[in-house]
């Protein structure tokens, strides 16, 4: 089957690969675009790897300065005995400044990316240009559940071993979006999956840590942080999802005073970023470049005050 031409594109637009340590693990990350130009870290979901991004970053990289992060316990960054929003935070906050993002970059989460995003946000809001929150929104407090901690509650050991596949073939087959969604590429489906599956003893396993969320710690109730963000945000949703983190967009809405700006793409589900890549970019870029030149704005117009002042002088 002929790959579509934004598969191809991306795939063969260059992408650089270096490595930061936090708290002692060493968190994997891929770079686009060139030094100086607005910044944006992209975030994947759970059980995820940086890839997730790659039919999205090469389309923002001829304006932005681009990165996309494994996070601990995802794809090939290290795993850590116990994880925390707080911790997922100054990864995502040490990539921005490793991977020369400059000043105010934006923050982008996917899924429980998401979750990750508003800790990003909700930390070093101050330094950001804005948080896109994609196919992720805050729950109402009596719906908001708390991420992991389940081996403390319920008192069972942390789960560490994954299942191993004899062949490459076998556990290629075996790779789902969770949850599950149409008409994704077949070559979209198997570069994820080659990339979040690795060799070892016996044949082969998947990247993530499956402990990740037996003892990870979110922190404070979702919408307060939410509430008190010191930047930007904006919501886009997938008009088919069907995820369970993505239902109360109303309800970010309200915390807002009605004022969050919100988009849905037609025809995408969870996924959204492999139904309709193209389009998902372009809203991406158009958000990112209006907040650009809101920030820009004062500065343009000081500029023309000088402008005019000589003129006038």
């Amino acid at each position: 089957m002929d790959t579509p031409f934004w598969y191809q594109r991306a795939i063969d637009t260059p992408s650089g690969i270096d490595w930061v340590t936090v708290d002692g693990a060493a968190i994997r990350y891929a770079t686009w675009g060139e030094v100086g130009r607005p910044g944006v870290v992209l975030i994947h979901g759970s059980n995820a790897h940086l890839e997730w991004w790659r039919f999205t970053a090469p389309y923002l990289a001829d304006a932005f300065r681009v990165t996309a992060l494994d996070l601990s316990g995802n794809g090939d960054s290290d795993w850590r005995e116990k994880y925390s929003g707080e911790l997922f935070a100054r990864e995502v906050w040490a990539v921005c400044q490793a991977a020369g993002l400059g000043d105010r970059p934006t923050v982008v989460g996917h899924s429980f990316g998401g979750f990750v995003a508003l800790e990003a946000a909700h930390r070093y809001g101050e330094h950001l240009a804005g948080v896109v929150f994609m196919d992720f929104t805050v729950a109402p407090p009596e719906q908001y559940l708390e991420w992991g901690l389940r081996a403390q509650r319920e008192g069972v050991q942390p789960r560490r071993k994954l299942r191993t596949y004899a062949t490459r073939e076998e556990i290629l087959a075996r790779f789902r979006f969770i949850p599950e969604q149409p008409d994704v590429h077949p070559a979209v489906l198997r570069h994820m999956a080659e990339a979040g599956i690795k060799a070892v003893d016996g044949g082969y396993t998947w990247k993530f840590d499956p402990a990740l969320f037996d003892f990870l710690e979110m922190g404070v109730e979702q919408r307060d942080k939410f509430a008190s963000l010191a930047c930007r945000s904006f919501l886009m949703l997938g008009e088919k999802s069907t995820d369970e983190g993505a239902l109360f967009g109303d309800h970010m809405a309200t915390i807002t005073g009605g004022h969050l700006p919100a988009l849905t793409v037609p025809g995408t589900y969870h996924h959204l970023m492999f139904d309709q890549p193209l389009a998902v970019a372009m809203a991406l870029k158009a958000v990112l470049l209006q907040w650009q030149a809101e920030d820009n704005r004062p500065h343009m117009q000081r500029e023309l005050d000088k402008l005019l002042e000589k003129r006038h002088g």
